[in-house]
């Protein structure tokens, strides 16, 4: 089974990555849903505050790999030659995934701008998003504790995200198809 996941700073375009795998019939494993679980199961309200803190409290408390360790038996179950993983979060995560499945384990890196992906999360209307740009660098910035500056740094490849949805949904569709 191959595995191409996604990595990069939150409104980068990861979902959108994911929806092309989708399109093309490819099943996704979305990490931040283990985490959105996790937040519900604690009868928690889906906001950036208690998501994000439910995400570094496990990391803290069961290893900074949890999110990888609780996909992997989801994917495990998937009747599929390939699978997207959606939300790579540090390097402990990516080296799970490479010790589970080797040389079948591909990262991409998704890179946008801030401005761009605070202009993006004002049109997406998720309950964990934020209303300023100073809230969004403040996830960034609790992410980037998490390790996820590093984890993009090692990916095996790295699209940029600033021209149009559609050119990058092409792009990512050409690099799951090459893959």
């Amino acid at each position: 089974m191959k595995i191409i996941a996604f990595v990069g700073m939150p409104a980068s375009g990861k979902s959108e990555a994911s929806s092309v795998a989708e399109s093309l019939s490819i099943p996704v494993v979305n990490m931040g849903d283990i985490v959105r679980e996790e937040t519900a199961k604690r009868g928690l309200l889906p906001t950036d505050e208690n998501i994000g803190g439910t995400g570094t409290e496990l990391r803290k408390k069961e290893g900074s790999d949890i999110i990888a360790r609780r996909c992997v038996p989801k994917i495990q179950v998937l009747d599929s030659q390939i699978v997207v993983v959606d939300g790579i979060r540090n390097i402990e995560e990516i080296n799970f995934f490479k010790e589970q499945f080797g040389n079948d384990f591909k990262l991409i890196a998704i890179h946008a701008p801030t401005e761009e992906r605070f202009l993006r999360v004002k049109k997406r209307s998720r309950s964990d998003d934020m209303s300023f740009i100073e809230d969004l660098k403040k996830r960034d910035e609790r992410e980037k504790s998490w390790g996820l500056d590093k984890a993009i740094k090692i990916a095996d490849i790295t699209l940029i995200n600033i021209r149009s949805l559609e050119i990058f949904k092409d792009e990512i569709e050409k690099q799951l198809q090459d893959l």
